[in-house]
């Protein structure tokens, strides 16, 4: 099987205009809440701020009706601040009519004052509203000789600049309804659909990927989802060919075993069908052999710290007697020994059948900038990588048809397909180099890459050492 496919981990960068949505959406919440705010309680409040009012007044009446006996009004307005007028009218009569057309609200917060120090005081004074020297209510004090009137500023409830209170309640209202949106469309709405999505896996066919959308979390997440897919997709199609390629790939040797054994029924079998027999015989084991490796019966090998350089040399030392340079570097590393060594043994098996001797291996060190690299052991450092090159004199396989020769079950020559093979031989060595962390590419002479008199083209098997079980 593949190994998983690391889901996306670049930061999560919003689109401007989603943004724009969701401060469009908690502000117009904010103002909603606000307007409804003013609406229900906005009245209550403003009487709640006229009794505190009321409560000022009165006391501010008192004290300048006691102080009234000693000092003038103007002395003290002097001392205590208290804006005072001396006459009949504090204002003219137009500014009056003119505070009648003009504001109501202030009429209304006027007769709810009187109100409010009459149930103080004991007794009704009188309360002229005013917009001079600014907004309030003038209010007659108790004085035995002329009539004193005493200035009190009052607050707009026109609702503008609204109340703190309110404001800070539909503010948070406000962004507590966007959060909630966010929670719907980018968290909750995602987690929907992949949980219904999840519900039809192994159901009937493999639902559709999901699109990559809400929050960090929730994308990665779907991607690796998406990754699951993908795997169970490639395990399917892995599953229908190899059962369709045991049936094609064992037919000819079992059909050869049948003729030889209803002919070794009539009489002697000669030397000759004997060891065309046992030929057959360990052609069927190899292709059960490469089967079974194929459908991941060794996946449960343990890495193990292994020399590579003797690794390669006694893998390649199996080919038999071919003419093979080895060109080692001497590297330490965990792998998994018995899959890499197979898959080398692959790589030299199909050199062989499809190219031409002589042969060459090298192996070197790979640098963590030539690839994936991957932390030893969890400690933070980067282990180098390895590289394994089979190099023969062949002309090697087209660019075009590398991904074709990757794929299982697949010969690019099918009159060259050799005793026992079933074109399994790259796709083990990919699968081992993928359980690695690497891959399997092609190499050509050209560039340096390699001297043109051992070797025109190679596969090259890369990967990273494992951690510790």
């Amino acid at each position: 099987m593949a190994s998983p496919v690391s889901p996306d981990r670049s930061p999560w960068r919003p689109s401007l205009t989603r943004i724009l949505g969701y401060l469009l959406v908690g502000t117009g919440a904010a103002a909603l809440t606000l307007v409804m705010l003013q609406l229900l309680v906005g009245r209550r409040l403003a009487q709640q701020q006229l009794i505190q009012k009321g409560s000022e007044v009165a006391s501010n009446l008192l004290l300048g009706e006691v102080a009234l006996e000693r000092f003038s009004p103007k002395v003290l307005s002097q001392i205590s601040g208290m804006l005072l007028v001396v006459g009949t009218e504090p204002e003219p009569k137009a500014t009056l009519a003119e505070v009648r057309r003009a504001d109501q609200r202030l009429r209304w917060q006027a007769q709810r004052l009187q109100r409010e120090l009459c149930r103080r005081l004991g007794r009704c004074p009188a309360v002229r509203p005013a917009l001079s020297p600014r907004r309030g209510v003038w209010v007659e004090m108790a004085s035995p000789l002329e009539a004193v009137w005493l200035f009190s500023s009052l607050p707009s409830p026109q609702g503008w600049p609204p109340d703190p209170f309110l404001l800070s309640l539909s503010l948070g209202l406000g962004g507590l309804g966007a959060v909630l949106l966010y929670l719907t469309l980018e968290i909750q709405r995602p987690l929907l659909r992949l949980q219904e999505a999840l519900a039809d896996v192994g159901v009937e066919a493999l639902p559709e990927a999901l699109p990559s959308r809400g929050a960090p979390a929730v994308r990665q997440l779907t991607a690796r989802f998406n990754a699951m897919l993908r795997r169970l997709e490639e395990s399917g199609r892995e599953r229908t060919t190899m059962l369709a390629g045991i049936a094609h790939d064992l037919r000819s040797p079992l059909t050869r075993l049948r003729l030889r054994l209803a002919l070794a029924a009539e009489g002697p079998m000669a030397p000759v069908e004997q060891e065309r027999a046992q030929a057959d015989i360990r052609s069927i084991e190899r292709i059960t052999r490469q089967f079974l490796i194929f459908a991941g019966a060794e996946a449960g090998e343990a890495p193990v710290l292994v020399p590579l350089d003797a690794l390669v040399a006694e893998a390649a030392a199996a080919v038999g007697d071919v003419p093979l340079e080895l060109d080692l570097e001497p590297l330490v590393r965990r792998v998994r020994p018995i899959g890499l060594a197979r898959a080398v043994g692959n790589l030299l098996d199909n050199a062989l059948a499809y190219g031409q001797p002589p042969l060459r291996v090298v192996l070197r060190s790979l640098a963590a900038g030539e690839g994936t690299g991957r932390s030893a052991g969890g400690g933070g450092s980067v282990e180098s990588g390895f590289e394994i090159q089979v190099w023969d004199c062949g002309g090697g396989i087209d660019p075009e048809r590398w991904q074709k020769a990757m794929a299982p079950f697949q010969r690019l020559d099918q009159a060259r397909g050799g005793e026992g093979h079933c074109g399994l031989g790259l796709a083990i060595a990919a699968k081992v180099a993928r359980d690695h962390g690497g891959d399997l590419r092609p190499l050509a002479a050209s560039g340096g890459v390699a001297d043109p008199a051992v070797g025109r083209f190679a596969v090259a098997l890369r990967g990273w050492p494992l951690p510790a079980p």
